[in-house]
């Protein structure tokens, strides 16, 4: 049975590479996977799907306005899909987020999607909150903060490694822009809220 899965985690926890390591398998055992990222974060160039550990694969690449229902059709028209993979879940759109579940009843086709759950500021990404409402199963990737304990937060940092508390939810920059913090220290580094 097909189902949307949303695996979700803060910066630097792995996601891009669980992602790489299950449509491995599945082209392992001889089924094709459909690989998407978001068309804005070229960090690895565009139409790649890098982990930090050195993996990678090409991908289609999708924008706010990519209709990924009828992007999955397309490319179910060349060939069999066993399953969907989307990286950078956290910059879908509400709607696109509705096309993968639509993607998910009609087409039966799985789709697993990857992404952060809160920006730096500790708000929900749009795409993050629609997967939390449609998602039929969610799994955490989880790394460490500093102190040990779960991260579930992120702080951004300036050239001069100072945390930022303002700005645009969305920029893209390396892995040493953002910081994984435990919620207390995520709060003591922003300023307790």
């Amino acid at each position: 049975m097909a189902k949307l899965y949303f695996h979700y985690s803060t910066m630097n926890a792995g996601k891009s590479t669980l992602l790489l390591q299950a449509a491995y398998n599945y082209r392992e055992r001889g089924m094709e996977t459909y690989l998407l990222t978001a068309r804005l974060d070229d960090r690895s160039g565009e139409g790649r799907i890098a982990s930090r550990i050195g993996i990678e694969a090409p991908a289609d690449t999708y924008a706010p306005d990519t209709d990924l229902f009828a992007a999955v059709e397309a490319r179910l028209a060349q060939s069999a899909v066993a399953c969907v993979f989307i990286d950078e879940a956290q910059f879908l759109t509400h709607e696109q987020v509705w096309q993968l579940a639509r993607t998910v009843d009609d087409l039966c086709i799985p789709v697993m999607c990857y992404g952060l759950r809160v920006d730096f500021r500790g708000e929900l990404f749009p795409g993050s909150a629609a997967l939390l409402a449609l998602a039929d199963e969610m799994r955490e990737a989880r790394t460490i903060c500093h102190c040990g304990r779960k991260a579930t937060m992120v702080v951004r940092q300036d050239a001069a490694g100072a945390v930022v508390k303002d700005g645009a939810q969305v920029q893209i920059s390396g892995n040493e822009a953002y910081v994984s913090l435990c919620r207390r220290h995520w709060r003591e580094a922003v300023g307790d809220r």
